[in-house]
């Protein structure tokens, strides 16, 4: 299979990088041409290139106002697809936008996947993402050896638009451990307390989480773990469950923290830095507080 990515940012650019050093040629787009070269994909002119050139097409995007331009507009996949081909759209996507998208698709005989992704840039790095996918499950078995390259387990969700639903509650339950954490983490180092032995407790403790376990050993000793979620993504996220509950009819009664946290973080000026740093916005209202000693702090 020929393989098209488009969208080659901090989360595309990796997965391609992972597909080219298992021996799988990419012919890659991104508003930046200089991305394309520099994760070993071939670069491609623009869009239709990208579709005109390959049998599977991955899409990496920062939202679905991006996706639908891309693949709606003029130029776009519905413009310049075939039938038989399949498109994976690994953006963390509106799912009502996702099931509009799939019944364009499917009218010119092009199968498309939501895939939403768990794991942040690391996971992307080694191979071990975790992927969620709404769609045809024969579609879902074709690309699984492209998948493979950087994913360790992908799971059918169900139909078109249930692999998207499933990343954005993800996306909200990690928004909520962050900001929660960060939070806490402040707190702790204005009380006094040891950093280390904090998170200790709270990982043999109730109060465990992704963060505890996976974000703030690094963060404490200055390492915010670059590379991943920015914070203006974060707080799309967060709106996006907010919009997509609000569909379901079920009341989001937990989005005021973290829209809140990241909301801040956005205005501090952290808005295109890993949404880690909503920890140092937080600090930066609490006195100018770190977790980890500096010249400056």
């Amino acid at each position: 299979m020929r393989v098209g990515f488009i969208g080659l940012g901090n989360m595309g650019g990796r997965m391609t990088r992972r597909l080219v050093d298992a021996g799988t040629p990419v012919l890659g787009f991104d508003t930046d041409p200089g991305r394309a070269p520099a994760v070993g994909a071939t670069p491609a002119g623009g869009v239709r290139a990208v579709v005109e050139g390959s049998d599977v097409v991955l899409l990496s995007l920062p939202d679905s106002a991006v996706v639908e331009a891309v693949v709606l507009g003029p130029g776009g996949v519905l413009a310049s697809g075939r039938a038989g081909q399949v498109v994976v759209d690994l953006s963390t996507a509106a799912p009502a936008s996702t099931v509009r998208i799939h019944a364009a698709l499917a009218g010119i005989g092009v199968d498309y996947l939501d895939a939403g992704i768990s794991g942040g840039a690391a996971a992307a790095e080694r191979g071990t993402l975790t992927i969620m996918v709404g769609g045809s499950p024969r579609a879902l078995s074709t690309v699984e050896p492209v998948l493979a390259a950087f994913a360790s387990k992908v799971v059918h969700m169900g139909g078109s638009g249930a692999g998207h639903t499933t990343k954005v509650l993800n996306n909200f339950l990690n928004a909520v451990s962050l900001a929660a954490t960060a939070e806490v983490m402040v707190a702790a180092k204005r009380a006094g307390l040891d950093l280390a032995q904090v998170l200790d407790v709270f990982n043999a403790s109730s109060g465990v989480n992704f963060a505890t376990l996976n974000r703030f050993p690094h963060i404490i000793r200055g390492d915010y773990l670059e590379g991943g979620l920015t914070s203006a993504l974060m707080t799309k996220d967060v709106a996006l469950y907010v919009d997509s509950l609000g569909q379901l009819g079920v009341p989001s009664l937990s989005a005021a923290g973290p829209l809140a946290a990241f909301g801040l973080a956005n205005n501090l000026g952290y808005a295109d830095k890993i949404s880690n740093r909503v920890v140092d916005a937080i600090g930066d209202v609490a006195g100018g507080t770190r977790l980890y000693a500096t010249e400056e702090h």
